[in-house]
């Protein structure tokens, strides 16, 4: 096996974080609430890694900003046409199509977890929006016989029910993009015979085109 000369491109930040929103992520989505704390701290957990890549994508080093990658969707149209033809020409940075992606993904995520912090508020007066959100939920909360449990007929009545439909679309939207993502990623890997999720771990990428 030839050595191949290799260059540094995914800073510390961006690996971390994209290994810290694929733990957050799935333990979010696969808890369901269950327990509760979990489920509620990772969401927390994955919006502040959300909210450092936004900031890192603007001062961050050139392959981790936006406006290295961020094209328009029919570049990447242009750029998925010819991965699946193998004729994409490869990016030592993000692709056409991976830009697009990591856009969608930090949009879905964000989605995802502001309709959860909204949810909790409004249904459990609990979490940093229950200030403008909770005073529904504190007196149904409020309302309650001391230590009474909670039944299915409050549950299926606690505000915000219209929030916590949001947040279960915006997941599963979000799932769909990690699926597509990782086709990508293994298809890109393919064609351009170099293994991308080694390179996203270690942040090195082969030098030669």
């Amino acid at each position: 096996m030839r050595n191949e000369t290799t260059t540094s491109v995914w800073d510390p930040v961006v690996r971390v974080g994209h290994g810290l929103l694929i733990v957050g992520f799935a333990t979010a989505y696969l808890t369901e609430g269950k327990p509760a704390w979990l489920h509620e701290w990772s969401g927390y957990g994955l919006a502040a890694v959300v909210a450092l890549r936004i900031v890192w994508g603007f001062v961050g080093p050139r392959h981790a900003r936006f406006g290295e990658f961020v094209v328009s969707p029919v570049a990447g149209l242009r750029y998925l046409r010819d991965l699946v033809t193998f004729r994409a020409p490869r990016h030592l940075g993000h692709s056409p199509a991976g830009g697009l992606m990591v856009l969608a993904l930090l949009a879905s995520l964000l989605t995802t977890t502001v309709t959860g912090v909204a949810y909790l508020g409004m249904s459990r007066d609990r979490g940093p929006l229950s200030p403008w959100l909770g005073a529904e939920a504190a007196a149904q909360i409020a309302a309650m016989p001391p230590g009474a449990e909670e039944t299915r007929e409050i549950r299926r009545r606690r505000p915000g029910r219209w929030m916590k439909e949001i947040h279960e679309i915006a997941a599963n939207a979000t799932l769909a993009l990690v699926l597509l993502h990782v086709g990508g990623v293994l298809l890109a890997s393919v064609v351009h015979r170099e293994n991308l999720p080694r390179a996203m771990v270690t942040g090195r990428k082969r030098a030669t085109p």
